[in-house]
C-alpha cells in the first residue's frame, strides 16, 4: 500500500480548473488577454482594469530587461 501526504499524488488539476476554483472559492480572477473565449471588447475591458490596478505592462516589461 502506497501512502502520500495530502496534496501529493492523485490527479493534477488543469490550469483552468485551478482558475475556476480560485474564482469560486476565493473571488480571485485570473485570465490571459489572448484567451480565445473572449471578444475584443471583453479583452479590452480586462486590459484596462489591469492597467488601472497594476499599471502599464509595457513599462514594467522594459524595467525588467
Amino acid at each position: 500500500m502506497k501512502w502520500a501526504p495530502p496534496g501529493y499524488g492523485g490527479k493534477r488539476r488543469t490550469p483552468d480548473e485551478i482558475k475556476r476554483g480560485g474564482w469560486r472559492e476565493q473571488g480571485v480572477f485570473a485570465i490571459a488577454l489572448d484567451d480565445d473565449r473572449l471578444t475584443w471588447s471583453e479583452r479590452e475591458l480586462i486590459r484596462q482594469l489591469g492597467e488601472k490596478l497594476y499599471g502599464d505592462r509595457t513599462r514594467t516589461e522594459e524595467m525588467h530587461r
